[in-house]
């Protein structure tokens, strides 16, 4: 089972049932059937906060991933923690979903290049 946790700092309203819905069919194409996740989504100062924070950058962004457990082994009984998303609606407006599988990918394990970008037209097209 995949558990997706959201937690709305934004102030932006959001239909939490369709968010968790696109995260799990991204997860669930890319080989998942069990683990957790956290979502946030925050305001335009907070990810900028978190990006000074955690990458040595000041600016607004629209997503930022933070990997736990990713794909590799696991010992036998642990859950996968797959990772948290942090999105800022002020920057995506309503186009959530190319955002978010962006950062669900970043906790796959892809970078930046050809291979993430054809993955993010097949979850959420242009």
């Amino acid at each position: 089972m995949i558990e997706i946790e959201i937690d709305n700092r934004s102030g932006a309203v959001l239909d939490e049932q369709v968010v968790a819905s696109f995260a799990r069919t991204v997860l669930e194409a890319e080989g998942l059937d069990a683990c957790e996740l956290g979502l946030g989504f925050v305001a335009g100062e907070e990810i900028r906060a978190l990006k000074r924070e955690h990458l040595a950058i000041d600016e607004v962004t629209d997503v930022l991933s933070f990997p736990i457990d990713g794909l590799g082994d696991l010992p036998e009984g642990l859950p996968r923690q797959l990772g948290d998303v942090v999105i800022c609606p002020e920057v995506v407006g309503s186009e959530w979903r190319r955002p978010l599988a962006h950062g669900l990918l970043h906790l796959l394990g892809y970078e930046h290049g050809p291979e993430m970008e054809e993955r993010e037209d097949r979850y959420a097209p242009l």
